[in-house]
């Protein structure tokens, strides 16, 4: 059985339609509590840094998250996320909910372009 840990802070900023985005603030030690993602997500980390996965199996591995560098994972992942480092970390979690596509509608490019300040802004 897992030891209990104190929570991490989850702070809900967007949540329509379309995506959920949280943001995640942990104090050393902190965890979120084993949950399962639902949905699609992104995670863009704020800090450089470390975190303690925790599995339902048992298992622990580390990953090691740059600031700025983000990453997706699919629906059905199952964990137990803990601030492994000596400070303070946190990252944005984007959830994708379900869309249904318009097929008279052009899909957007996924390009990884950088947008100037006056496209990000729109």
């Amino acid at each position: 059985m897992e030891e209990s840990r104190p929570m991490a802070t989850g702070t809900v900023q967007i949540d329509n339609e379309r995506v959920r985005v949280t943001l995640w603030q942990f104090a050393p030690g902190e965890a979120t509590g084993h949950h399962r993602h639902e949905m699609d997500y992104v995670v863009v980390p704020l800090a450089t840094g470390r975190l303690l996965i925790t599995n339902p199996n048992g298992t622990e591995s580390r990953s090691e998250l740059v600031a700025g560098k983000s990453y997706f994972r699919h629906a059905g992942v199952e964990h137990n996320v803990i601030n492994d480092n000596p400070k303070e970390f946190a990252f944005v979690e984007i959830e994708m909910k379900q869309q249904t596509v318009d097929p008279s509608q052009p899909l957007a490019s996924a390009s990884a372009k950088p947008l100037s300040a006056k496209e990000s802004c729109r």
